[in-house]
C-alpha cells in the first residue's frame, strides 16, 4: 500500500509525503517532525533553522536568470490534526499513518490522513530539492501548532523572513484561489461541583453517541452534520426530563479538538434498578428520532447503551442540570451566512469538546466569524448562555484576526493570468470560512502580498480525510507556472 503512494504522480511530491506519514506529527507533539525536517535540510545541504516559536524556515537561492524576481515564501504548517475512528488502536504520538490508494483518492486507515497540511509541505520540499523549477529568491517557512491555536503563527520571529510573495499553501480545494479568511476566538466554560455518592439501588452503563461524520469546523460545519455534544446532552434531557428519569452522570467526554465537529461523546451514567427496562427503550426511541432527523448527513449514527462497572461517585444533580441547559442552549454550527456569497459561512460557532469529571466540567468552543463585531456577538451570545446557566468561569482567549482581501494584489492577477494560460479557465476568487495563518502572518509583515491555494482535500479533520491524485497534479504543475511568473522587483 505505501509502495503504491511513492509511485504516484508527481512522485517527487508524493516520496515527500509519504515520509511525513511515517513521522508522528499531532498538534503539539510534532518535535519528531521538526527534528525529521532538519535532518532532511542537512542531507540535502539546504539552509535550515528554527525560531522561538518551533516555526522552521529553509531557504534556496534563486535559479540563474531569476535573481531579479521578487522573493516567495511557500507556506505550510507541520502538525495535523489526531482523530480516530473508535475501533482503530492508533497512537498518534507513536504510530506512523497507513496510507493508501483508493480509486482516485488518497485515505488512510480509520485515522486522518494529514494531507491537511503535510500535501503543502511536501510540495515545498519537492521545489527545494528541484534542479529545473525556475523561481527567484525561494523560502520556506513551516509553521508549527497551526491547528490548535496558530502558535507558531503568533509567535514568528519578527524581520526573520526576506520575500515579499506569501504563498500558501493550506486551502483544500484545487482550482480556487483563496484572498481571505475568518478571524477566530477560544471560548471555555467551567462549571466546579461536588461529587455525591452513587444512589442507592442504582445501576450503571456507559452511553455513547457514536458514529458521526465529525468533520472541519470552518470547512464542513455548515453541512448539517451531527454534533455528539449537542446530541449527547439532547439525549440526557430527554431521558430525565420527558421520560421521567433519574439518570446520573458519573463522567463524560465528547470531541477531543476545537477546530474538528466532535464525533462521539461516551458517559458513564447510572439509573435506578426499576427504570432499566424503560431506560432501554428510551435509548432506542431517541436514536431513531436523530436517525431520522439526520439520515441525510449522519446514515451511521447511533447511540449505544452497554453496562458498566459501577463508578464511586456522580455528579450533582443541579449541576448537571445547569451543565445540559447551557449546552442545549449554547449557538452551534453556522450563524450566518455572506450576504453576498450565499454559500460562504460568516459566523459560526463549533461546541468542540465536553469534559466532566470527578468535580470540574469544562466546554471548550471556538468561534469564527469574517466579520469582527459578529465574533463579538456571537461570543457574548454564548457567554449569556453559561451566566444564564452559573457556569463558574466563562472567557475567550486566543482570538486571532480575520484576513481582509488586497484589491491591488500583483500575486492574485499573476496567477489568475498563469491558469488561464496552463488550462483556459480563470480560478475561483475565494474567501475561506476556516481560519488560514494568513491573517496572523500579515500583520507581522504588512508587506506581504499573500494568496492561498492547494489540492482538493474531503472530510479534513475526520477519518474520512482524503486527497484527490489528480488535483496534486494540478496543484503541482501551478505551483510551478506560478514560481516560473513571478513578477520583477
Amino acid at each position: 500500500m505505501s509502495k503504491s503512494i511513492i509511485e504516484l504522480s508527481p512522485r517527487e511530491v508524493w516520496e515527500n509525503f509519504h515520509a511525513l506519514t511515517r513521522v508522528p506529527r499531532p498538534s503539539h507533539h510534532e518535535e519528531k517532525a521538526r527534528a525529521f525536517i532538519m535532518q532532511w535540510a542537512k542531507e540535502h545541504g539546504i539552509q535550515a533553522e528554527i525560531d522561538e516559536a518551533c516555526n522552521i524556515l529553509l531557504s534556496k537561492p534563486a535559479t540563474p536568470g531569476m535573481e531579479n524576481r521578487e522573493g516567495v515564501i511557500l507556506q505550510g504548517h507541520l502538525d495535523m490534526v489526531p482523530q480516530k475512528n473508535r475501533d482503530k488502536v492508533h497512537d498518534f504520538t507513536k504510530d506512523p499513518i497507513d496510507a493508501r490508494v483508493e480509486g482516485e483518492w488518497v485515505t488512510a486507515d480509520g485515522t486522518t490522513l494529514g494531507a491537511d497540511n503535510g500535501i503543502g509541505v511536501a510540495a515545498a520540499m519537492a521545489v527545494l530539492l528541484s534542479k529545473d523549477i525556475p523561481h527567484g529568491p525561494l523560502e520556506v517557512l513551516i509553521t508549527a501548532t497551526e491547528e490548535t491555536g496558530m502558535d507558531g503563527a503568533n509567535g514568528i520571529r519578527q524581520g526573520w523572513l526576506k520575500g515579499n510573495i506569501l504563498l500558501n499553501l493550506d486551502s483544500e480545494t484545487e482550482g480556487e484561489l483563496y484572498v481571505g479568511c475568518a478571524g477566530g476566538v477560544n471560548g471555555k466554560a467551567i462549571f466546579y461541583y461536588r461529587p455525591e455518592p452513587v444512589p442507592d439501588f442504582n445501576k450503571a452503563f456507559k452511553l455513547s453517541v457514536v458514529g458521526l461524520r465529525g468533520g472541519h469546523s470552518g470547512m464542513d460545519i455548515h453541512l448539517g452534520r451531527g454534533n455528539a455534544n449537542k446530541l449527547f446532552f439532547r439525549l440526557l434531557k430527554s431521558l430525565n426530563w420527558e421520560c421521567g428519569m433519574n439518570v446520573h452522570v458519573a463522567s463524560m467526554e465528547g470531541g477531543n479538538m476545537r477546530n474538528a465537529i466532535p464525533r462521539e461523546a461516551v458517559a458513564v451514567v447510572t439509573v435506578y434498578d426499576d427504570d432499566v427496562p424503560k431506560l432501554v427503550e428510551a435509548v432506542k426511541t431517541i436514536e431513531a428520532t436523530f436517525r431520522t432527523e439526520l439520515q441525510a448527513t449522519e446514515p451511521d449514527l447511533a447511540c449505544l447503551l452497554e453496562p458498566t462497572t459501577r463508578p464511586d461517585y456522580v455528579i450533582d444533580y443541579r449541576k448537571q442540570r445547569h451543565i445540559t441547559n447551557a449546552i442545549l442552549a449554547c449557538p452551534n454550527g453556522a450563524v450566518r451566512m455572506i450576504d453576498s456569497m450565499p454559500d460562504t459561512v460568516e459566523t459560526s460557532n463549533n461546541l468542540a469538546i465536553v469534559k466532566m469529571e470527578k468535580d470540574c466540567a469544562e466546554v471548550n468552543m471556538l468561534l469564527r466569524s469574517s466579520v469582527e463585531s459578529a465574533k463579538k456577538a456571537l461570543a457574548q451570545s454564548v457567554q449569556a448562555a453559561f451566566e444564564l446557566a452559573d457556569a463558574d468561569e466563562i472567557g475567550f482567549t486566543g482570538g486571532y484576526p480575520g484576513w481582509e482581501p488586497n484589491p491591488a494584489s500583483r500575486i492574485r492577477e499573476t496567477m489568475i493570468a498563469t491558469r488561464e494560460r496552463l488550462y483556459g479557465e480563470k480560478p475561483a476568487i475565494m474567501a475561506i470560512h476556516a481560519g488560514l495563518e494568513c491573517g496572523i502572518l500579515g500583520a507581522a509583515y504588512p508587506r506581504w502580498d499573500m494568496i492561498s491555494f492547494g489540492p482538493t482535500i474531503l472530510s479534513p479533520h475526520s477519518p474520512d480525510e482524503k486527497v484527490n491524485i489528480a488535483s496534486v497534479g494540478k496543484f503541482w504543475e501551478y505551483m510551478q507556472a506560478t514560481l516560473a511568473a513571478i513578477p520583477s522587483k
